[in-house]
């Protein structure tokens, strides 16, 4: 009885003293010294050792090679309960914003406690901590192809996003949250005499293709939980307000880009958000402890939020995925927005250079909104010359299948002109705005000419928006793809569309 006994208190011994002897790096350093990824690495596996609720998956690998780790937690097998819902956490897309790698981190501890085991019988989550290790270990922002990688989720050129996206196509996450950190040190906030101070912003999806009810959801809901959730836990936050300082320059929400981690998921009509914490001013270990406390907390709150609203989410975002795939989707699709005020009032807590207080300042110029300015109607999908091999390979690595087309009689081919190239202005970029004109397409279409695209699909929303034209967010946009317009002549991708 004694021997057994004492094998029992050796097997109970490491659950009881778990939290000691896996303390997370940056606790381990005391909050010194920010992660290496030899040691978020060797972390990570000693967790998945010790626990029944975490499995580490590889799901790619940086330029330099380095292995890119999702921790996946489940009460059961990940991702085959369809009665839970999927969320998505992923971290450190600029390797030079280090506070949310130590967030995901500190949450991954946390989470492995007993008392935090009731999160996963209603949720089975993924958490990236760190998306560019080759740009965290020299503490740079982009990735060791020069890339930065929130610019690059629409083309999907590097195989850090490559691999993000396969993993996301792989389980479909209802919910997902791309942490980084903002910088609000700039000379001009300087002259202005006073810059940002939230711990912590966050952003919803802004594009008009996403789903209007998820949008709602985001904004009249989710937001003002999480931001009262961090306030009482002694964080400051606020919506992320990019842009100012005020009276100097306007002050919007979110890009409705459709490149970054946030909206190119968000357009699949995903309950989708970015968090965004303060960084250090002049180191990047500066106040560590507290900045990646705070975004651990707002990864926190995120889940605590989608346990507690685990069904209606799950159905929204279902239904809405529903409309994109069978089809049903809003017959136009804005091409080009943007950022407009609607009325309301600004007022946005600020820290004064002066005082060295908080303050809150009236936003004057304020652009909360995001208006349509050139509509498309919504095709049946598109037909890509087989010699244009740069679409081909993009298509690949978005995972969209191409299909033969056969034309029944029911569908028309449209093909557009362009007349000239003229310019518009998108968030202080200025990028190519063709005068177009539509004709039928009368040449009969061979299946050895064309590989067709469907719209009919969870990607249907962003095919669209990359292959138009006119879109101000599509390929067309990038150097890579800058010979889809020419100055005058067709448009080599053609247009299917219902008689």
């Amino acid at each position: 009885m004694k021997a057994a006994l004492t094998a029992i208190l050796f097997l109970v011994l490491p659950i009881f003293s778990f939290s000691q002897q896996l303390d997370a790096p940056l606790k381990k350093s005391n909050f010194k010294k920010v992660t290496s990824y030899s040691e978020l690495s060797n972390y990570i596996h000693e967790l998945d050792a010790q626990s029944d609720l975490l499995n580490v998956q590889i799901i790619g690998h940086s330029v330099k090679k380095r292995d890119l780790y999702a921790l996946t937690f489940s009460s059961t097998e990940f991702g085959k309960d369809s009665s839970k819902i999927k969320v998505f956490v992923f971290a450190q897309q600029h390797g030079n914003e280090q506070s949310g790698k130590e967030g995901a981190l500190l949450l991954a501890e946390a989470l492995l406690k007993p008392e935090n085991r009731y999160l996963f019988e209603k949720i089975d989550f993924a958490l990236v901590p760190q998306v560019n290790p080759d740009g965290s270990e020299a503490n740079k922002r982009r990735n060791a192809n020069d890339m930065d990688l929130n610019r690059n989720h629409l083309i999907l050129t590097e195989p850090e996003t490559m691999a993000l996206h396969a993993f996301f196509d792989k389980y479909l996450f209802e919910v997902t949250m791309d942490v980084h950190e903002y910088s609000p040190y700039g000379e001009e906030w300087k002259k202005y005499g006073y810059r940002k101070n939230s711990d912590i912003t966050v952003g919803t999806t802004t594009n008009l293709a996403v789903s209007g009810e998820i949008r709602k959801l985001s904004n009249e809901d989710y937001l003002p939980n999480i931001l009262k959730y961090l306030n009482d836990r002694k964080f400051s936050s606020f919506e992320y307000c990019p842009g100012g300082p005020p009276d100097v320059e306007y002050i919007r929400h979110s890009t409705f880009d459709i490149n970054d981690g946030r909206q190119s998921l968000g357009i699949q009509n995903t309950f989708s958000f970015i968090q965004e914490g303060m960084n250090g001013k002049d180191d990047f270990i500066e106040n560590l402890r507290h900045r990646a406390e705070g975004q651990m907390t707002g990864m926190r709150g995120l889940l605590e939020y989608v346990n507690n609203n685990k069904d209606k989410i799950k159905r929204l975002v279902a239904d809405e995925r529903l409309k994109l795939v069978s089809g049903l989707s809003s017959e136009e699709i804005s091409v080009q927005s943007e950022h407009v005020g609607n009325g309301n009032k600004l007022q946005i807590p600020l820290l004064s250079y002066f005082s060295g207080t908080d303050s809150v300042v009236n936003v004057n110029d304020y652009r909360p909104a995001v208006k349509s300015v050139y509509n498309v109607n919504k095709p049946v999908g598109y037909l890509i010359p087989s010699d244009r091999q740069d679409i081909a390979a993009w298509a690949a690595r978005q995972s969209l299948t191409p299909t033969p087309f056969k034309n029944t009689g029911d569908y028309k081919i449209e093909q557009y002109m362009i007349n000239r190239i003229d310019s518009i202005d998108f968030e202080g970029d200025i990028v190519a705005n063709p005068d177009v004109s539509v004709r039928k397409f009368s040449i009969p279409v061979k299946d050895q000419d064309y590989f067709f695209i469907s719209t009919a699909q969870l990607k249907g929303n962003m095919i669209m928006l990359a292959l138009e034209p006119k879109s101000m967010l599509g390929l067309a946009t990038y150097a890579k793809y800058a010979g889809l317009l020419a100055s005058w002549g067709s448009y080599p991708v053609l247009r299917v569309v219902k008689k």
